[in-house]
């Protein structure tokens, strides 16, 4: 997309989105995650367990 003059103003912080809470089962690290394959971002895991759905 190409635009001419200044971006359209947003704040991302007011964008809802899915976020869940995971947890790491080899680190043991508690974290939130959006999207299909997640990973803990602390050791690479992928052997997480979702905790909630947060909002």
């Amino acid at each position: 997309m190409c635009m001419v003059g200044d971006a359209p103003e947003f704040n991302i912080e007011e964008i809802e989105m899915d976020f869940k809470e995971y947890f790491c089962l080899d680190c043991e690290n508690k974290f939130k995650g959006l999207g299909k394959n997640i990973i803990c971002p602390a050791c690479k895991s992928r052997n997480i367990e979702m905790v909630s759905a947060v909002k």
